[in-house]
């Protein structure tokens, strides 16, 4: 599946946020993409939830000025990318995926604080 197919259920899914005084945010405030998320409907469909966004545009702007803010994705995608089970999807059922994802985030975690 292409990324930018999955930005609004993925936007869409987000949970309320909380913060400290007043009503629960529904919405992120920003988003910052790539030039994989550049059409016209997305653009317009995060315009139109009130999203603020920051997407490289096709063959005008480098996406580099986009990298601190996609390097901690990346970096987190490839330290869950070195356990070979979630690499290659085993499970046939979401919900044992989801448990493998979260076993291996919690080991990584628990790697880098007795670091």
């Amino acid at each position: 599946m292409h990324d930018s197919l999955g930005l609004e259920p993925l936007v869409g899914g987000i949970p309320p946020i909380r913060s400290r005084r007043g009503p629960r945010r529904r919405r992120p405030a920003k988003l910052h993409a790539d030039k994989g998320y550049d059409y016209d409907h997305l653009r317009r469909w995060l315009r139109k939830k009130g999203i603020r966004h920051r997407i490289a545009r096709k063959g005008i702007e480098s996406s580099t000025r986009l990298g601190r803010h996609r390097w901690v994705v990346e970096r987190t995608v490839s330290w869950l990318a070195g356990c070979r089970r979630l690499h290659r999807r085993y499970e046939r059922k979401a919900e044992h995926f989801l448990a493998f994802v979260g076993i291996a985030a919690t080991l990584i975690g628990y790697r880098r604080l007795t670091k």
